[in-house]
């Protein structure tokens, strides 16, 4: 016991490192949530540059949407969606809504900067919906030892190349879907699953890595309708 509490002193001193917060993991499970999934295509990969990364794990655009038209947004309520074997189960129901929660007022906070949110449909008005899939939190102690013992960061660095997802850290998975407000077709659909890094940023709480994976997608989703609309100030967000 107080080998650990030397060790998570050590991770005080240190601090939070500088490395990304977030990642993108290898593969995702579907959940039902967007009903057909027979649209959906790989999303492009690249060189990750800064912790960014291209595009969702697997992902739909309709090309003849006509973005720009779009000036404002109806944002429903996040729902929860659970999968075979998912980590969703164990997950308490308050648990649950409060990370349904947390995650519609991450892209309403996002959204409201760009679009005006409304409820009544339109032939300006897009409707964005959610599903939180799946919720994993990180087991705090070891992610905090994993992080600074070199011998646990080194296996942690294995199981993250072959999954994307580090050893003992959080990890979260959601699917999106946006239409037009009133015919119902699809513009965008997208599944992706995150997990958290070796940063020691929020290391102490074991919902961080589930909560940055939700920072990131409100944030790259703000960033893309920037990009598709024509903008000349998208600003991409740092993982």
């Amino acid at each position: 016991m107080r080998a650990i509490i030397g060790v998570l002193g050590i991770a005080l001193l240190i601090g939070a490192s500088g490395c990304a917060s977030t990642q993108e993991a290898k593969s995702v499970e579907k959940s039902g949530f967007l009903g057909d999934y027979s649209m959906l295509k790989e999303g492009k990969r690249s060189l990750v540059m800064e912790g960014h990364e291209d595009e969702a794990l697997l992902l739909f655009k309709n090309p003849d949407a006509d973005w720009p038209k779009y000036k404002k947004i109806i944002l429903d309520p996040v729902t929860v969606w659970i999968g075979k074997d998912s980590q969703m189960a164990k997950v308490p129901g308050e648990d649950r809504q409060r990370l349904a929660d947390a995650l519609w007022a991450r892209i309403h906070e996002s959204l409201k900067q760009d679009y005006e949110l409304t409820t009544q449909p339109g032939p300006d008005v897009m409707r964005v919906q959610a599903a939180m899939t799946e919720a994993d939190k990180s087991m705090v102690v070891l992610d905090t030892i994993s992080s600074i013992v070199p011998q646990l960061r080194l296996l942690s660095g294995v199981k993250s190349g072959v999954t994307g997802v580090s050893a003992f850290t959080g990890s979260a998975s959601g699917e999106l879907k946006i239409t037009d407000s009133q015919t119902g077709g699809i513009l965008f659909a997208a599944v992706d699953r995150r997990g958290g890094t070796k940063s020691l940023r929020g290391v102490f709480s074991s919902w961080h890595d589930i909560e940055e994976a939700y920072r990131f997608w409100a944030e790259k989703l703000q960033f893309r309708l920037c990009q598709w609309r024509g903008g000349t100030n998208c600003i991409e967000p740092k993982a």
